[in-house]
């Protein structure tokens, strides 16, 4: 039998609170195993030593959701609205993203992930959507995770399409940032209805996948086929790697 592919998940860390804790919402699990990876905890808190050792197992990486990037990343003031910055977070997350892209790493970026995603390449975020750039759009839904509330296009001929069997998809939405300037090498493939960009992927082509959403799929696979489809093709790049 041959072995599952082994897929790092970065988790989220609590922020001025005692006892600190590193925590992830399950979705992500599940949404890893249903496609048949083995998910690997990357908290915030893992040494040096831990995470080599861990990265050098390790088949591919999922950049989750959380709190707000630091702005001093992408060289800008902290806007007021930022909230739940984690300095660890932050520092292992660009790092983890750099060596995923210098060593061909299959790399799904999701929600916060897209944003670190385009950091570390260099690109901006919108620091707070509803004061810049502004839009009537409920980007951050009080709905439950798993209802979609938006609809999003996603460019024809562009391989997250081809991931997704389709050009058009019903999202859900849960961030109050967004991709300002895009980053070295990423190509914005999918918009929501104000413009705002909720797809990237590589634009050197090739097999390697680097793909990022803004909306949160792993929340969506149990009825989803496109959700499914896109955590499917995430774990088979990675089962092609091991």
């Amino acid at each position: 039998m041959s072995r599952l592919p082994l897929v790092g998940v970065t988790t989220s860390v609590t922020v001025d609170r005692y006892p600190e804790r590193a925590y992830l919402n399950s979705a992500y699990v599940r949404a890893v195993e249903l496609a048949g990876g083995a998910p690997v905890l990357l908290p915030p808190p893992l040494g040096a030593d831990a995470r080599d050792a861990l990265w050098a197992r390790l088949d591919g990486l999922v950049l989750t959701g959380g709190g707000d990037v630091d702005p001093r990343h992408f060289g800008e003031p902290r806007h007021p609205a930022v909230a739940e910055v984690s300095e660890a977070r932050d520092a292992l997350e660009l790092e983890l993203t750099r060596r995923a892209l210098a060593q061909g790493f299959p790399l799904l970026a999701i929600c916060r992930g897209i944003q670190v995603l385009n950091v570390a390449l260099g690109g901006s975020l919108h620091q707070d959507i509803p004061s810049e750039p502004g839009s009537p759009l409920a980007h951050s839904q009080t709905e439950r995770r798993h209802q979609p509330t938006h609809h999003v296009k996603v460019r024809e001929g562009s391989r997250l399409a081809a991931i997704l069997g389709t050009h058009e998809v019903d999202v859900n939405s849960f961030h109050h940032q967004a991709l300002a300037r895009l980053g070295r090498g990423l190509a914005a493939v999918a918009w929501a209805p104000d413009g705002i960009v909720e797809g990237v992927e590589e634009t050197a082509g090739g097999d390697r996948f680097v793909v990022g959403v803004q909306w949160h799929p792993e929340d969506l696979v149990e009825h989803d086929p496109a959700a499914r489809r896109l955590f499917a093709a995430f774990v088979t790049a990675a089962g092609a790697r091991g």
